[in-house]
């Protein structure tokens, strides 16, 4: 078994022992400043990019996503109104679902995916009705860059009665343990 003794944060790593373990965004962004690398993009591109620094290779930056353009709803909308391709979930529409569903709606990863598809053939009403398919399906997968929500959902199942002190104490734990080491949720 390898080194468990978290090391410290430092041009001095190579690539693969900064992968190995779990970096906070400033953490990260502190060292990206120190070695001259650009900070932008999310946790995951910026730990590729140290990692390729600290080894000495090339990296790739990945494509910026296209920025969705086109028209964008406005006027009076009805189940009928077509979702243009590139439409936000602007205030219109958070509006209209609203006074369909109730004051407390919110836009959730399956309805940001819904328009993000959305290619100039959906109405508004498959977008409902896309919303109450995808209800009451149970605890939905968590994106990887959301690890302490992973961590905090599973840590909730086993231990129900669990305070948030004793949370934070095994987060801590969990953090300081080599990701290639980790027991994953």
């Amino acid at each position: 078994m390898a080194d468990s003794r978290r090391p410290d944060l430092s041009p001095a790593l190579s690539g693969a022992e900064l992968a190995r373990w779990y970096w906070l965004a400033e953490e990260l962004a502190g060292l990206a400043r120190t070695l001259g690398v650009r900070t932008g993009g999310g946790k995951q591109v910026l730990t590729r990019r140290l990692a390729a620094a600290l080894d000495g290779v090339p990296f790739d930056e990945p494509a910026p996503a296209r920025a969705p353009g086109g028209r964008q709803l406005a006027g009076t909308l009805t189940a009928a109104t077509v979702i243009p391709a590139g439409q936000r979930c602007s205030q219109l529409v958070r509006a209209w679902f609203a006074e369909h569903l109730g004051a407390p709606f919110s836009f959730d990863a399956s309805m940001r995916d819904f328009f993000a598809r959305a290619d100039g053939t959906t109405t508004l009403g498959d977008a409902l009705a896309h919303f109450h398919a995808t209800r009451g399906l149970g605890p939905q997968e968590i994106g990887e860059q959301f690890e302490l929500n992973r961590f905090t959902r599973a840590w909730h199942a086993q231990h129900p009665d669990g305070s948030r002190a004793d949370l934070l104490r095994a987060w801590e734990a969990y953090r300081a343990t080599p990701v290639d080491e980790r027991e994953r949720a």
